[in-house]
């Protein structure tokens, strides 16, 4: 086989919220290169469906990344399992949708939790042993409403955009010691996650829900939706040794959709 070798075999990769979808996705891309991966997912039954196809070096754990005390227990948990963590993708599902003056208090605070202080707290729990071992790779899944921001989505909008600040300012931070942070920002990704959004447009709009997916990929320059696996391949290279070199990048795999510079 020729073409590139990422390098990253037998490394310890934790891949949040990875039952479905892009999670699912990246986990076995990383496994394909020979990673030994810890998932969580709050869902026992879909995270051990997950575990049996990722393979069988794949440990999965219940949890909740909006709870400080879950995710002190899932690297603890991952490191005496596997060992030592070198590769962090940090990933949960979307804040609650609604236009902005439909959106409460407790909606805010409950986004910041699971979208915005599950990224501040997993960097802070695995950082010491990657810069300790000069060497680290750290992706944060977020979404091109952090560049673009979107009526429907205006929590995930607010705090993405936020989170491309923080990538900047953790990569500044843990560059010297060997450690790269960057942030990928999937565009209209065939998910559970794209097919919930879709009803809530096909509703709104008075279309069928495979109406309005169509209506979602004829915005797109590429004209059509991401796979989970499109995805996943940006952010297993970002995990990569021959990735070395970029850090602090929020990269967007949109398929163009995102004009703004």
């Amino acid at each position: 086989m020729g073409g590139m070798d990422f390098r990253i075999e037998g490394r310890v990769a934790l891949v949040a919220a990875a039952s479905k979808g892009i999670g699912l996705a990246i986990a076995k891309a990383l496994a394909e290169e020979g990673c030994r991966l810890s998932i969580c997912a709050r869902n026992e039954t879909t995270l051990e469906e997950a575990a049996a196809e990722i393979g069988p070096d794949t440990r999965s754990y219940i949890v909740d990344v909006s709870n400080p005390e879950d995710i002190d227990w899932w690297v603890e948990q991952s490191r005496s399992d596997l060992g030592e963590p070198s590769i962090l993708v940090t990933n949960t599902g979307g804040p609650p949708a609604g236009p902005l003056p439909e959106i409460d208090d407790t909606q805010w605070q409950t986004g910041f939790e699971s979208t915005f202080m599950n990224v501040v707290r997993l960097t802070r729990r695995v950082q010491a042993a990657m810069t300790e071992a000069r060497w680290g790779r750290i992706v944060h899944l977020t979404s091109l409403v952090a560049k673009e921001p979107s009526p429907m989505l205006p929590i995930s909008s607010a705090l993405r955009s936020g989170l491309n600040a923080l990538t900047r300012l953790q990569a500044q931070e843990l560059g010297p010691y060997g450690v790269t942070v960057n942030t990928v920002l999937p565009g209209h990704t065939l998910t559970e996650r794209q097919l919930h959004l879709a009803n809530l447009k096909a509703e709104k709009l008075g279309v069928s829900p495979e109406r309005a997916l169509e209506m979602q990929a004829e915005e797109v320059p590429l004209k059509r939706l991401a796979s989970p696996e499109e995805i996943a391949a940006a952010v297993a290279f970002l995990c990569s040794e021959p990735a070395g070199y970029i850090t602090g990048t929020s990269l967007l795999v949109d398929g163009g959709l995102v004009r703004g510079i």
